[in-house]
């Protein structure tokens, strides 16, 4: 294949082109604002599923409560009665000796109780204060992961930016070069890692890096400048640099 001095430099216009391109969506797909939000998205999630783990929790600790307030309640309306009855000398004097006993029994039956309440209501303020710091955490993590989406949406708005105008650029070097020859380039470029065409500086192959012996070299500089050479290591198109 031939193909024009012109065409040949073009077609290494494009490859920086399509190099340049491909930096951009590299950049676009690897923004450290991504793996920012993902690292932000995951403790916010974790933060809420704590949450609302201790909600369900406090509403269970608030229902011992409840049992708990209620049964103090019921030794206290027992023991209240049982006073009463002393007061009033109503009874037997075994009965009043019994009364007596029992409000004793009911006074430290009482204090357990209270201890007992007193405990879970703690249980009820550490929960609710894990709650609200919780909550808090989960706060500052969604202005965090607000904040992190809109330096990804401003990074990816300029880098889309470049990527259009790389596309315009690369699309009106491309109308100029010969059909055919852009053709080749593109094929090879899809199955070679992006790289479709390369310079030959000196003795090495921009495109694979490798060092021509010297026979090929020799058969390269006995071609016409308008003949397509090909690197035998990596396929890709050499452009002489002259």
């Amino acid at each position: 294949m031939k193909a024009s001095i012109s065409d040949q430099r073009s077609i290494i216009d494009l490859q920086n082109f399509d190099f340049h391109t491909a930096n951009l969506k590299n950049k676009a797909a690897n923004l450290p604002e991504l793996a920012e939000i993902n690292s932000l998205s995951i403790k916010q999630n974790n933060a809420r599923d704590l949450r609302i783990a201790a909600e369900t929790e406090l509403n269970d600790v608030k229902r011992e409560l409840a049992r708990a307030e209620g049964d103090v309640e019921q030794i206290v309306t027992r023991i209240e009665r049982d006073e009463k009855r002393l007061a009033s000398g109503t009874g037997t004097p075994k009965e009043l000796e019994q009364t007596q006993h029992e409000l004793v029994t009911l006074g430290t039956r009482r204090a357990e109780l209270e201890e007992i309440e007193l405990e879970v209501m703690m249980r009820v303020d550490e929960i609710k204060a894990r709650i609200t710091d919780l909550t808090g955490q989960e706060e500052q993590l969604g202005q965090e992961l607000m904040d992190a989406q809109v330096r990804k949406e401003n990074a990816l708005t300029v880098l889309n930016s470049e990527l259009e105008k790389a596309e315009k650029e690369r699309a009106t070097t491309a109308q100029s070069v010969n059909a055919e020859f852009l053709a080749l380039y593109e094929k090879i470029r899809q199955g070679n890692n992006g790289i479709g065409a390369a310079f030959l500086a000196g003795n090495q192959c921009k495109g694979c890096n490798l060092t021509l012996n010297t026979i090929e070299l020799q058969r390269i500089a006995g071609l016409a400048e308008d003949e397509v050479v090909r690197c035998e290591e990596c396929r890709c198109i050499l452009v002489r640099d002259k």
